[in-house]
C-alpha cells in the first residue's frame, strides 16, 4: 500500500476559517433580504383570520 504524506500549513485553517465566516455572513445576508418573502410563503397556506373589525360583504335585497 502506498504511504501518502500530506501536510497542511497553517495558512490552509486561515483559508478555512475564512470560507466558514464568509458562508455563515452570506447566509444571514441572504435571510436578511429575502425574511418577508419566506415569511409569506409560509403562512400562505394559514387560513386568515377575520376579527370583529372586518367588514361584512355587502348584501344585495332583490
Amino acid at each position: 500500500m502506498a504511504q501518502l504524506i500530506a501536510y497542511l500549513d497553517p495558512g490552509a485553517g486561515s483559508i478555512v476559517l475564512q470560507m466558514i465566516l464568509a458562508g455563515i455572513l452570506g447566509l444571514s445576508y441572504t435571510l436578511k433580504t429575502y425574511w418577508r418573502r419566506i415569511v409569506a410563503f409560509v403562512r400562505r397556506d394559514q387560513p386568515k383570520d377575520k376579527g370583529p373589525d372586518a367588514p361584512a360583504p355587502l348584501e344585495e335585497n332583490p
